[in-house]
């Protein structure tokens, strides 16, 4: 007997290797069904992947849903209905779970998977191929019987699911990054989010297979890895533990965390900038009442100190924020917003409340008055203390936050361009959305936008933005600052070509076409680029006061420790800017009146640091 799960992806591509369909085929593998995995993406015809579907004849399919997915799953379901009438149609997953009778009524489904599915898969699989009745399955719900739902007993033990990794089960090749579950469940109860419903607490993987895990990683060459985690740090003495691995068995993986606040401590914080990761921190919202209303704790103070420990150890982190929570206002969501940006987050993602079905939020939704989508993604429309134009506006903010400051990769020097101009990040936001749109179509996102033209569109607003009088002299230092860190975070992101090996005749070496490396940015300022950087936090009128614009050139490139930053010689800024890997170094160097020993030296310092590279 065969049976097919499909995983449905956002469109374009996954971000992760799929895992739900992959730990249910692993742990019901004894059952000798067989089971094949199928991906698919949302915007995907669904008459072809329906085609695609029936080509394999299965006894059965099994739809993996989330609020993003349903609509489309529930479409190829209806498809698959009409060419196959008698093959049995599934779902599981979290929006099935949130919402059981709404996926299942009116859909071509025959039967849903409420909560964890391993064990009522398992079960599915054994009646399936004994032609055995399905009424009665713990954890499965069917539709007009008069057999009552039984939810199903989650696993105890979650090393009893066989590791689709260590199985060989995942193909890493095909996908950018995986996710890697280190537990089930939250320890904790926001009245917003699905994770705690149904049963209170975190169950865990074992150490030892999470080592394992991680070595079968390093192994097969994973390059990052999305941790599925609600609160990783929770258990502090287990995170601790699980980042010495990281450390000791792959240290070449980009990991993503999920964290909360109150469990960071020092040595934490220095854990996590000894490995390659980023951080998330859900903040949501910075006013207490607010959050106090959704069954959340928050205090300002607490968490404004323990972030600094992170800034402290250089660890990367961004925050999470929600508008539109109940009580919440706009002007509550700009100083959430202004605190934010205030701490130095390397990123922020900040989304309208969703009124998710199955949770608390959601059972008082019309008795608080949120009025809101009823279908996904169930956004917040308005509500008593946020209007509709409130939405928007907030939207617009979000979107400024999103282009300006994340894709702009602005939390070096943001925070000081906003004080120079003697507003908050949240006004200084604002003047950037209502500037957007006259210079771009309102349509576009930050999704639709190139990092070229994100740091133009930065450079063109301070223009503006700085060009009153009493603020003009402060341009040059102000678009240093942006210049610098677009192209240091450029050569950051560009992996270092590889270096030659020793140039053993000088004497040729003028000969040679050369060109330039291509992770090698070249960048000219107003100032000296290296006493703007050694002034440390970047105080944009004291440096505009203090500092001579005698303009200087640089190349800043990935080194072996780092980004490296060589302020050069307008002669020998040229040579580089000229060689182009066919005309021969000497030529390029005469033209600019370079002495040959002169360039000789430079050119084998600087092919020595991979600034350059033999054509």
């Amino acid at each position: 007997m065969r049976i097919t799960l499909v995983s449905l992806h956002p469109a374009p591509s996954p971000q992760a290797i799929p895992l739900a369909n992959a730990f249910l085929k692993c742990f019901a593998a004894e059952t000798g069904t067989e089971i094949d995995l199928e991906d698919f993406f949302v915007g995907d015809d669904a008459l072809a992947c329906a085609h695609n579907l029936v080509e394999r004849q299965p006894a059965a399919i099994g739809f993996s849903l989330y609020v993003w997915n349903r609509a489309a799953c529930l479409a190829i379901a209806a498809e698959v209905r009409r060419c196959m009438p008698r093959v049995l149609l599934f779902a599981g997953g979290p929006e099935v779970t949130a919402d059981p009778h709404g996926v299942l009524d009116g859909s071509s489904l025959d039967l849903a998977i409420v909560g964890e599915g391993e064990k009522p898969f398992a079960t599915l699989c054994t009646r399936l191929a004994g032609n055995a009745p399905l009424e009665g399955i713990p954890g499965i719900l069917l539709p007009g019987t008069a057999t009552p739902f039984t939810p199903a007993a989650p696993l105890a033990d979650l090393d009893a699911i066989p590791s689709p990794y260590l199985e060989g089960l995942l193909d890493y090749g095909r996908y950018p990054g995986i996710l890697w579950q280190l537990s089930r469940g939250c320890g904790f109860t926001c009245d917003f989010c699905f994770d705690s419903r149904g049963q209170h607490g975190v169950r865990r993987f074992s150490l030892e297979r999470i080592e394992s895990e991680l070595r079968h990683f390093a192994k097969g060459r994973v390059s990052q890895v999305f941790v599925l985690d609600s609160t990783f740090n929770q258990d502090l003495k287990r995170a601790k533990a699980i980042l010495r691995l990281i450390k000791r068995i792959a240290p070449g993986i980009h990991f993503h965390f999920e964290v909360r606040s109150e469990f960071i401590d020092r040595e934490l914080a220095n854990l996590f900038s000894q490995i390659t990761c980023s951080l998330q921190i859900g903040l949501q919202s910075a006013d207490s009442h607010v959050l106090r209303g959704v069954g959340r704790s928050f205090r300002p103070d607490d968490f404004a100190a323990r972030i600094s420990l992170l800034n402290e150890s250089g660890a990367t982190f961004g925050f999470d924020l929600i508008y539109g929570l109940p009580g919440d206002t706009l002007a509550g969501f700009r100083r959430s917003l202004d605190f934010a940006l205030a701490l130095y987050p390397n990123h922020l993602d900040i989304f309208p409340l969703a009124v998710l079905p199955g949770t608390p939020l959601a059972d008082r939704s019309a008795a608080i008055g949120l009025n809101h989508l009823p279908q996904p993604p169930y956004t917040l429309l308005s509500s008593p203390t946020i209007s509709a134009g409130d939405m928007i506006v907030a939207q617009r903010l979000a979107t400024a936050c999103d282009i300006f400051y994340t894709r702009g990769k602005a939390v070096a020097w943001f925070n000081e361009v906003v004080k120079a101009l003697k507003t908050s990040p949240s006004g200084f936001l604002n003047l950037f959305s209502q500037w957007l749109p006259t210079v771009q179509d309102a349509q576009i996102g930050e999704s639709d936008l190139d990092d070229q033209a994100v740091w133009q569109l930065q450079r063109d607003f301070l223009g503006s933005a700085f060009g009153k009088p009493g603020l003009k002299r402060l341009l040059p230092v102000v678009l240093d600052l942006v210049d610098y860190h677009y192209h240091y975070a450029a050569a950051l992101l560009t992996p270092p070509e590889q270096p030659p090996g020793r140039n053993k005749d000088k004497g040729r070496l003028l000969h040679l076409p050369l060109r330039l490396a291509g992770s090698v940015r070249l960048a000219e300022f107003h100032y000296e680029i290296l006493e703007i950087l050694d002034a440390g936090v970047p105080d944009i009128r004291r440096l505009a006061d203090t500092l001579a614009p005698v303009g200087s050139f640089a190349a800043i490139y990935p080194g072996r420790d780092g980004v490296c930053t060589e302020s050069l010689a307008e002669p020998y800024f040229r040579l580089l800017e000229r060689l182009n890997g066919t005309d021969p170094a000497g030529r390029i160097a005469a033209d600019l009146e370079l002495e040959a020993d002169e360039a000789t030296h430079f050119l084998l310092f600087a092919l020595t640091e991979v600034i350059v590279l033999r054509g």
